[in-house]
């Protein structure tokens, strides 16, 4: 079976829907990440008791960009581990700590929400939400199919009778016309109300700040279409 990775080197036009970025995007992202990950095996190899030379051992059973590729991948489609594994030529547990390790390097250099870049300086977020209430700031939601978990509870709390499937959903707060993410909510299961985001969301914001969204936030202190 061919892997995702061979798949978009040969169609790199498929890049987008199953990685969510183009084909050039994510070869530009391997290579700014390199550094990254560099840097990480520096500090893993002074951490580590050493028994065999360095540069034995174990090879590493998927190459950089193949190792990114199935982060992205997991990010996008959020399969289970196992499925993972089986797509990469993996075990689960390997697909597993491979996509932790490299959503953890993505999370440190990708840029992230105004708000999550600003948040843990009070002063710095007391100045954007300032700033932010000269705007009508627009919310909306998404929802992403995943597996049906396997555990019968799981499984029902991320059914969505909307989607008659199995989601995650995930809110964005952005600046009119969508130039700019402000804020971001991901992961909640399927069912859970926008309005109920909305509300955990809005506690970020400027007590006189304004929102835009459609029906799904009729009641809370949200303009919404008549």
């Amino acid at each position: 079976m061919i892997s995702i990775f061979d798949y978009i080197q040969k169609y790199p036009s498929r890049a987008k829907q199953l990685l969510g970025i183009s084909y050039d995007q994510f070869t530009d992202l391997v290579n700014y990440v390199k550094k990254s990950h560099e840097e990480e095996q520096i500090k893993f190899e002074q951490r580590k008791v050493r028994i065999h030379r360095r540069g034995g051992g174990r090879k590493e059973l998927l190459s950089i960009p193949e190792q990114v590729c199935l982060c992205l991948f997991y990010l996008r489609k959020i399969p289970t581990f196992e499925v993972l594994g089986i797509m990469f030529g993996i075990s689960k547990t390997l697909s597993n700590d491979t996509f932790h390790y490299w959503r953890k390097i993505l999370r440190n250099i990708i840029p992230s929400s105004l708000i999550e870049q600003v948040e843990e300086k009070e002063g710095d977020l007391m100045i954007v939400q300032e700033i932010l209430t000269s705007f009508k700031l627009l919310v909306d939601s998404l929802e992403q199919p995943i597996d049906r978990p396997s555990d019968n509870e799981e499984q029902k709390k991320f059914f969505s009778g909307k989607k008659k499937q199995h989601t995650v959903k995930n809110q964005i707060v952005s600046l009119p016309g969508g130039k700019d993410i402000i804020d971001i909510k991901v992961g909640y299961p399927g069912p859970t109300a926008d309005i109920k985001l909305f509300r955990e969301q809005q506690t970020k914001f400027d007590e006189k700040q304004e929102f835009e969204g459609d029906k799904a936030y009729q009641g809370g202190n949200i303009a919404v279409p008549a």
